[in-house]
């Protein structure tokens, strides 16, 4: 993995994942694609690992597509999808590379909460909302700015936000580009908490999420992942399937020991 993604692992399995571009804001250049591709693989495969914690570094969350970056590559190799390559192949499951940095978080088994401030726009702010859960800085400057450069909204925002946001705001906001505050973002439905110390508060909440029960975590977030587009008779199924998966397995026994005595869990992997 590049340097433009940090991982650090924390206590009791949470990764402390920054974006690392400072200079640039964490703008999306091609290695930032690469980095933030290869983070989401490791985090995969990674054992132990409970809660996903991701930010930024430096002044901000992430900036969006570095067009620098972009308007050179393709003078290089025109038409070709630049540096994200063809965003027509499904290179990364059921999406292509551009995606898969922002749809990648949902894919995780495990809670991802995400920490923004200073500036959240465009592809940024389809990675903030690839998280399950976004902290924003009230002051944080948010926008779906793509059709500002007459290009639309093509890195996983459209499945990640229904649901979440009113049909009416999105179209309205992907039409105009026009930028709004964390505020206004949390009121939309875009974030879930408002916070003057976003990364504090997320990290605070990664630990009471960490010491639970692991199984029944990545089975819950199973089931929220399969709310949008499962039927009913589906769903219910699944909420059966899930819970036959932990039910009276020695961790959930030792989960309720552990809250009857008062204690931290202690979970065998």
């Amino acid at each position: 993995m590049n340097d433009r993604v940090l991982i650090t692992m924390l206590e009791d399995g949470i990764a402390d994942v920054r974006l690392n571009r400072t200079d640039k804001m964490n703008a999306l250049d091609g290695a930032m694609f690469a980095g933030i591709s290869e983070a989401i693989d490791k985090l995969k495969a990674m054992k132990g690992l409970r809660v996903v914690v991701l930010s930024g570094e430096g002044r901000a969350f992430c900036a969006g597509l570095d067009l620098s970056n972009f308007a050179a590559s393709e003078e290089k190799k025109p038409g070709q999808g630049n540096v994200t390559g063809n965003l027509g192949g499904r290179s990364h499951g059921v999406a292509n590379l551009a995606q898969y940095v922002a749809w990648g978080w949902r894919e995780l088994p495990v809670p991802v909460i995400a920490a923004a401030h200073g500036v959240a726009f465009g592809g940024g702010f389809q990675i903030l909302s690839g998280a399950d859960i976004r902290f924003i800085h009230p002051e944080t400057r948010c926008a779906i700015m793509e059709m500002k450069w007459g290009l639309v909204p093509d890195m996983a925002g459209y499945p990640l936000w229904r649901g979440n946001v009113r049909d009416d705001v999105i179209r309205e906001l992907t039409y105009t580009n026009r930028e709004f505050r964390g505020t206004e973002a949390q009121a939309l439905g875009f974030a879930t908490h408002v916070s003057e110390s976003p990364l504090e508060d997320a990290l605070a909440l990664a630990r009471v999420m960490a010491v639970k029960h692991p199984a029944a975590m990545r089975g819950a977030k199973r089931l929220c992942n399969a709310m949008a587009d499962a039927s009913d008779a589906d769903l219910l199924q699944l909420e059966s399937t899930e819970q036959e998966k932990v039910i009276r397995t020695p961790n959930q026994m030792e989960a309720v020991m552990a809250e009857m005595q008062k204690r931290k869990a202690v979970f065998a992997e």
